[in-house]
């Protein structure tokens, strides 16, 4: 539980240390590298007393547990650490373990939903935003070829229903495409279910952060949806998001088509299938509109004995110049600045990998799309991780029928503190 592990501590210092010369360490911990070294460089060279020391170790995951563990302890932290916004909720609770990043001059800097998500009921902002991840078709274009589908990424775009998309021409299209082929249509139904669920405003839990009952809920019968097309059609490769065995898999020729991508996704594609890997595209269109999946903050504990100094550092890096640098030389991930979003040098952006996909524009038009923004409050991470398991029993495991997994599903969902 959140509570007990956040118990009252004295402060200490943490996440800064004095040197012998007069200066101060600051540090930052992100989960894994979010190539933020030369940048940091740059803040260092504007701030000769301060010296950065950069920590990248870890998942979102061991990121969470480690917040959790030291969050209340008043030491253990970094000056500047990271949150993920699915279980951004969790923490907004405890906003006094956090300082206030709210600043005049920066109040206009995000997308304002972005900002509102780490936002506590009181008006403290607890963490600067650093990406969003609107959601794309990833598609192998090869595959949709030999399957007799088009695969001309605007062709592509118009034959999933353009700006009428819908998951029920998603799902007949991959029957077409697996009638056709011995690839499964997509990677995993965590992905599905994800970037179905991401379209519903309050998917587990009330306005005021209460948790729903799920029975019989919409959430159910996307349970069931994803888990009719993907197993029992046989449209998903059984693959769990994240595994060992789903890294490899984009290696592979013949192992599915499609990814639902948001735009951090590209280098994840990109990192796994390697370099040389021809075929991947990504079509401008998504099954109901728009979606966001992921995006990130940088947040400051109070236990940090710097904290002007630290609060300077993550407004620094999630810059409108520092976050476009960072998409431009990745080619990948959208900022969630809005000055960022409409510089003329995000929208020329190509992806050489992705056959030159215009992917400036497919992920600013994308960004566009997205009209509904998932409340995630503080069971939101707790009752998704639930769900993820049970679909994973019927997908990966096949170890339950879809009405014995969803029979658990609401079990420990019960059971949850």
């Amino acid at each position: 539980m959140i509570a007990a592990a956040l118990v009252l501590a004295s402060c200490s210092t943490d996440g800064s240390k004095p040197r012998a010369d007069g200066e101060i360490v600051l540090e930052i911990a992100t989960f894994g590298d979010w190539g933020y070294a030369p940048y940091i460089e740059q803040w260092e060279a504007k701030h000769p007393n301060v010296r950065v020391e950069y920590e990248t170790a870890g998942g979102g995951d061991d990121q969470r547990e480690k917040l959790l563990n030291f969050l209340g302890q008043g030491s253990g932290l970094a000056c500047v650490e990271a949150l993920e916004v699915d279980w951004l909720g969790e923490f907004k609770g405890f906003s006094d373990r956090f300082v206030d990043l709210s600043t005049p001059e920066l109040e206009d800097r995000w997308f304002d939903w972005k900002s509102e998500m780490a936002t506590t009921d009181d008006g403290k902002l607890i963490g600067y935003g650093t990406d969003i991840g609107p959601q794309a078709v990833a598609y192998r274009a090869d595959l949709f070829k030999a399957a007799g589908l088009p695969s001309d990424r605007e062709m592509v775009a118009e034959y999933l229903g353009g700006d009428n998309a819908t998951w029920q021409r998603f799902y007949e299209v991959g029957a077409e495409f697996t009638a056709q082929s011995d690839a499964a249509w997509f990677e995993s139904v965590q992905g599905a279910y994800t970037a179905m669920v991401n379209q519903i405003e309050y998917a587990y839990e009330n306005e005021d952060g209460t948790r729903k009952d799920l029975a019989g809920s919409e959430i159910e019968r996307i349970f069931r949806t994803v888990l009719e097309h993907g197993t029992g059609q046989q449209q998903s490769a059984g693959l769990a998001q994240w595994s060992s065995d789903w890294n490899a898999s984009f290696k592979r020729n013949d192992t599915f088509a499609v990814v639902l991508a948001p735009s951090w996704m590209a280098g994840v594609i990109k990192n796994n299938a390697g370099e040389d890997f021809v075929g991947w595209d990504i079509a401008n269109v998504f099954p109901g509109g728009g979606g966001n999946w992921g995006g990130s903050y940088l947040s400051v504990p109070v236990q940090c004995e710097y904290p002007e100094q630290a609060k300077d550092l993550a407004a620094y890096l999630t810059s409108p110049e520092v976050m476009l640098d960072l998409v431009v030389k990745s080619g990948g991930g959208t900022p969630s600045q809005v000055e960022a979003m409409s510089s003329p040098k995000l929208l020329p952006l190509t992806n050489p990998f992705f056959d030159n996909a215009p992917t400036g524009r497919i992920w600013a038009d994308r960004a566009a799309a997205v009209k509904v923004v998932p409340f995630k409050g503080p069971n939101y991470k707790k009752v998704h991780d639930v769900i993820v398991a049970g679909l994973n029993r019927v997908d990966v495991d096949k170890s339950q029928s879809v009405d014995q997994s969803w029979a658990q599903v609401l079990a420990d969902l019960a059971s949850l503190n």
